[in-house]
């Protein structure tokens, strides 16, 4: 496909083809250094202009050209790195005529490495201290860029064109900066908390001969040599509860999960969590855990536990609040759903303009559904949103005081759900039952159950102590920490939908 160039684009090619014409690279070498803009800011930002130039400190650097101003004889530029950016300043003087042809032709973009003296500018009426700086001895062009950078004010204006070219909305924006970088640390704060307890991280397979784990759409793809449906898991719980069974007694895994559904402000297909595993404990262990985390990960990454959310400050700071789902049920509607009829229950949901699918009509689905409708929007929190119905939880242990619920908790923060756990389910004979009660709400339409997994009923026949087990979702943590509202912020590279047909 022949493509085309505008004016810019090929005035930029043509300065490439001027720098082989020099025998200059335009997509150049190695280049070792030293230092970085922030080390040297670090280093250096408490010395005086006198004291910087008694001090004679030689440093090399590399980045990209964000500004250039001449001057005459001297040139002021500033290059970004991965931390920020610095001033360099060249002088006609020092570097020579031949290079400082280079400086004059070099584009915003293009990606340059200096050698200098760290330095510092005159005092200024903006600048009273003058600039931190580096004065350039030694100038090596690295890398051209045959595509200019948007306008420096606006950059990418387009939301959608800031996600698909998340390389140059990385160059411009200092707060996709921020968050691209905030995210590994987040990842990494929990997992020192979770190696700091003893559990293990491990690893299980993203593609699944069976669909289980979670109530989701799976996706689904060919396996050629086996000839046969496999899916991307849309959960790790299975695998890692197989690994308590085998002794491990405590594991965490970090993923992956796909789920083929829709995209918003909260959902990506392809998202991560964490799912911890811990033997011997339950759902208060679970809560604890959960607690620490959260109170630990913040103060480690922010130095805070007061996190802002849109309008309102939110203390991550341990104990959360604890809510029964079914008492926020009976206060939002006035019904006492645990002694209601199946009759009563579906008009509640008419006066609410709720419509139950075909598999829904029953006392569990109905509550769950009245809480999304009637009181997640509530539930800022922290907040552990605790006692599930049985059928809307196949994998968590029936609660021993009312079996029609169980020993399940949802953390929600400003109505949002951030991690899902149990006491869980250990008894292969009720496991079994409840894969059968799936496979009749799959029948039923229910596109979203679990399938009938004989290989992990057998796993829990072997005899699985009594276990806490929890789910959380790292892209909706790195959210909440990063002070964002939507997912899209956070993944560096979110499922978007094609530009026209032809993407």
């Amino acid at each position: 496909m022949e493509r085309e160039f505008n004016d810019q684009e090929l005035v930029r090619r043509q300065k490439a083809q001027d720098l082989k014409e020099k025998g200059i690279d335009p997509f150049g070498q190695a280049y070792v250094r030293d230092n970085n803009s922030k080390s040297i800011k670090e280093k250096y930002s408490n010395l005086s202009k006198e004291e910087l130039e008694k001090q004679n400190i030689e440093v090399s650097i590399a980045g990209r050209v964000m500004s250039k101003r001449r001057m005459g004889k001297m040139c002021f530029m500033h290059i970004l790195d991965k931390d920020g950016q610095i001033q360099l300043v060249i002088n006609k003087q020092d570097v020579g005529e031949d290079v400082y042809e280079l400086v004059k032709a070099q584009d915003m973009g293009d990606i340059i490495g200096v050698k200098g003296i760290v330095y510092r500018t005159n005092p200024s009426e903006n600048n009273p201290d003058g600039e931190l700086s580096v004065y350039v001895k030694q100038y090596t062009h690295l890398s051209k860029a045959l595509r200019p950078l948007p306008e420096k004010f606006h950059g990418l204006t387009d939301v959608e064109e800031r996600y698909r070219r998340r390389y140059v909305d990385l160059i411009m924006n200092e707060e996709s900066r921020r968050i691209a970088f905030l995210r590994p640390q987040i990842i990494r704060a929990i997992q020192q908390n979770l190696d700091k307890q003893g559990l293990v991280e491990v690893e299980t397979p993203v593609l699944n001969p069976i669909l289980g784990g979670a109530s989701a759409k799976p996706f689904t793809t060919h396996h050629n040599a086996l000839d046969k449906e496999f899916y991307l898991r849309i959960a790790t719980e299975l695998y890692l509860k197989r690994l308590i069974v085998g002794g491990m007694e405590g594991v965490y895994e970090i993923g992956r999960l796909f789920r083929n559904e829709g995209m918003d402000l909260k959902h990506n297909p392809e998202f991560t969590t964490v799912e911890a595993y811990v033997a011997y404990s339950d759902l208060e262990g679970m809560m604890t855990l959960c607690e620490n985390l959260f109170e630990e990960v913040a103060t480690k990454v922010l130095g805070t536990t007061d996190i802002q959310v849109a309008d309102k400050t939110i203390s991550l700071k341990a104990p959360f609040k604890r809510v029964n789902m079914t008492d926020a049920v009976n206060e939002k509607t006035g019904k006492d759903f645990r002694n209601i009829s199946l009759e009563e229950a579906e008009e509640v949901c008419k006066q609410y303009h709720i419509e139950l699918e075909k598999h829904e009509h029953d006392l569990g689905h109905i509550i769950n559904n009245l809480f999304e409708e009637l009181c997640e929007e509530d539930m800022v929190g922290p907040v552990f949103v605790y006692g599930h119905p049985l059928e809307i939880s196949p994998l968590a242990k029936k609660d021993p005081e009312d079996p029609r619920f169980t020993l399940r908790f949802e953390l929600f923060i400003n109505g949002m759900e951030y991690a899902n756990a149990f006491t869980e389910l250990n008894d292969p004979i009720d496991q079994y039952e409840r894969f059968e009660n799936q496979l009749k709400a799959k029948e039923l339409g229910d596109e979203e159950a679990n399938e009938m997994d004989l290989d992990y009923v057998e796993a829990l026949e072997y005899g699985m102590p009594p276990t806490g087990g929890i789910g959380i979702g790292i892209d909706r943590f790195v959210m909440l920490l990063a002070g964002t509202e939507s997912i899209r912020e956070v993944l560096l590279f979110p499922t978007m939908k094609p530009r026209s047909e032809n993407d």
